[in-house]
């Protein structure tokens, strides 16, 4: 789920800018201080509305606090017993609870997942190849993530889970398993099916009873148990002013589990090997494995992502720099964000949960206050300072760099790379967290940006695809640096058109689809990047959306990327339904804005849901613009506007408001169940 929060933690800079950030502390604070005056920045300054954070040292709690309101409106602050979302950090449960089964012979990891998912297909051959080591270490060659209907407000529908395996069966592998790994959640809701068939126990019962009660996790749950919803931690849009509902992440072992930072790092003595009598010291130093060096990986350096069993990163920057072994999992639901570190040679975790913000500022935040503990303790003798960069001196190129020019796609888009005079220019990355900007040649291969802080250089690897390597240090004022090094682009091969796919393709270009299969109360429609598709077209190459072309209704994908950026790929296919062009993406179907018809103009009307149950989309144009609209919404519906960039004006399900002034050009959509009436009044 990470792409999404990087989109969303660059919004979050964007509309709440960080400026004369003050987070230096005396070396006379101690490390709670320091922690404390970090945290206290965190809230002030990037969009985090609470966040709490627990250290466990050789089984004893050192430090447990908390920033921010767990409440806005009553003013509450954060507790210990404050639950938040934990999001993809859920990975490590199931991944637990896997190696749980490995241990008492009931799963071995390395035969195939067919052996326990006798009913798992796929529409290619291959997949008879994964296992269950290939879905923890993301190298099963899965496209990446079902995201239909699967973060909801309010809502613990089981549909995502029900459907995987159905939706799977259409699905292609964009690699050969064991190839390469590159992140995939939905090998983690394989994993949480895997669970429940070995058990022959629901996943949430299976974690309830053999890891919740034995460590005495009594805030540790899942969206389909019962507990008390009022102990979560408050989250808010920022764009609108009331606390939203509770969010469900239903895919669960993806992302779903709900915990607190103590009891975290409680489970994390699991993960050390501490609770031999749950899992075994040989499965917890299994998981820890360098697993991510088994196939095609960017070349070792100072990273972020180096994975082994569920974890993200079992050789941790900064902490490798010191000759210590880290290992880290992240995770981002909408509004939940988690990160946990434990070095286990000296016995050390840290959790920090937080609502708002991110899991890159809590992962920095957490290793900043760790780096503080092992000085403290005298394991390091002092804390490096941050890395500081020149401005770039152009070297002349070798004339051959030249031929890396070309065409280059990753997953949902392309660009051009046009070497001239021994610089080119690269797109925004992470979300625009690294701006577009020129790079220029300054030796050994390498070109470097405007500020030194990022390097790219260009890699062929076994697989004979050509790579845009990306180095570089993310710096966030206050919080330090995290260095990173992916592949971030792929070189494409001409994929020439005939001339009627040519004009058909060509004529879609800049053409949006609306999601129509999404139930109301998701998040998504907070996120409206996720319900609607604009197509970019580059019909003079044959790609749409980092997709190659094959026919005039059908693309596929061909990003075979390591680490991050080939992740979450997807086909595209179209068909004529009726009136209305219909795109087919991930099993989830979209309609084209040419068939939405303007929503009516009078004083009243209606919006009926049909038997289908997909939603209902309409345009607002000149004669319905900067109207007030009432909408008397039936008990399981509710409507969401945005304006012609996209941006969410109102959605009922998420602030209650029945009534919203409309915009002079957007969209409206109803969402409920078949059959459903709304009444509408404008004004």
């Amino acid at each position: 789920m990470k792409r999404i929060i990087t989109v969303l933690c660059a919004f979050m800079l964007v509309i709440m800018p960080v400026a004369d950030v003050k987070a230096e502390a005396t070396e006379k604070q101690t490390t709670q201080a320091k922690a404390k005056q970090l945290a206290d920045m965190l809230v002030q300054n990037y969009g985090v509305t609470s966040m709490q954070y627990a250290i466990m040292d050789k089984g004893e709690m050192i430090l447990s606090d908390g920033a921010g309101f767990h409440d806005k409106a009553s003013q509450k602050a954060v507790d210990k017993d404050t639950m938040y979302g934990i999001g993809s950090v859920s990975k490590m449960v199931v991944t637990t609870a896997v190696m749980m089964l490995v241990d008492s012979g009931k799963v071995d990891l390395d035969q195939p997942l067919t052996t326990y998912i006798t009913d798992f297909k796929m529409a290619d051959p291959r997949y008879k190849e994964i296992t269950p080591r290939m879905l923890m270490n993301h190298s099963s060659g899965l496209y990446g993530s079902q995201y239909g209907n699967s973060i909801l407000f309010d809502d613990n529908d089981t549909r995502n889970h029900d459907e995987l395996l159905i939706k799977l069966q259409a699905e292609r592998l964009k690699s050969r398993p064991g190839e390469y790994s590159v992140y995939c959640n939905d090998g983690f809701q394989l994993l949480e099916i895997l669970v429940e068939r070995v058990s022959g126990q629901s996943y949430s019962k299976y974690v309830e009873q053999s890891i919740s009660k034995p460590l005495q996790l009594g805030s540790t749950k899942t969206p389909l148990d019962s507990f008390n919803r009022d102990k979560l931690a408050g989250t808010y849009w920022p764009t609108f002013k009331s606390k939203m509902p509770v969010e469900n992440a239903n895919i669960i072992g993806t992302g779903g589990i709900y915990s607190t930072a103590e009891e975290l790092t409680q489970f994390a003595e699991v993960l050390m090997g501490n609770r031999p009598d749950l899992l075994s010291k040989a499965s917890a130093k299994a998981m820890q494995s360098p697993e991510y060096r088994k196939g095609i990986w960017v070349s070792d350096e100072i990273n972020s992502f180096n994975y082994g069993l569920g974890w993200d990163a079992v050789e941790l920057a900064p902490f490798s720099e010191y000759g210590i072994k880290a290992l880290t999992k992240g995770g981002d639901t909408i509004m939940y964000h988690a990160s946990l570190i434990t070095i286990p040679e000296h016995d050390i975790s840290m959790a920090v949960l937080s609502s708002g913000g991110s899991s890159v500022f809590d992962q920095m935040f957490a290793s900043k206050v760790l780096l503080e503990v092992l000085k403290e303790q005298g394991i390091i003798d002092n804390i490096k300072p941050d890395r500081t960069f020149s401005v770039p001196v152009q070297t002349e190129m070798p004339a051959e760099l030249k031929d890396y020019s070309g065409l280059y796609g990753t997953v949902g888009a392309t660009t051009e790379i046009n070497i001239q005079d021994g610089a080119f220019t690269l797109p925004a990355m992470l979300g625009g967290l690294i701006a577009e900007q020129k790079y220029v040649y300054t030796g050994d291969g390498y070109f470097t940006g405007k500020d030194g802080s990022v390097k790219v250089s260009f890699v062929k690897e076994r697989n004979a695809k050509t790579y845009v390597k990306v180095q570089g240090y993310l710096s966030l004022p206050g919080l330090g640096q995290m260095g990173m090094s992916t592949y971030d682009y792929q070189k494409l091969e001409p994929n020439k058109l005939d001339a009627v796919t040519q004009e058909k393709w060509a004529a879609r270009n800049g053409v949006n689809y609306f999601a129509l299969d999404e139930k109301i109360t998701s998040l998504f429609y907070l996120v409206p990047s996720q319900l609607i598709k604009n197509f970019k077209v580059n019909a003079e190459h044959g790609y749409v959306n980092g997709t190659q072309i094959k026919d005039v209704n059908y693309a596929v994908n061909v990003a075979e990327i390591p680490v991050m950026n080939g992740r979450d790929a997807f086909d595209l296919e179209l068909m004529m339904k009726k009136d209305a062009e219909i795109l087919t993406q991930n099993g989830q179907q979209y309609i084209s804005e040419k068939a939405i018809r303007p929503i009516f103009s009078g004083k009243s009307g209606i919006a009926t849901i049909p038997a289908n149950g997909q939603a209902r989309w309409y345009a607002i144009d000149g004669k319905s613009a900067e109207k007030t609209i009432t909408v008397d919404s039936p008990k399981h519906g509710g409507y969401a506007v945005y304006d012609d960039q996209g941006q969410a004006l109102q959605f009922s399900i998420a602030t209650g408001e029945q009534s919203t002034k409309l915009p002079k050009k957007g969209f409206i959509v109803f969402g409920g169940n078949a059959g459903d009436v709304f009444h509408i009044r404008l004004k």
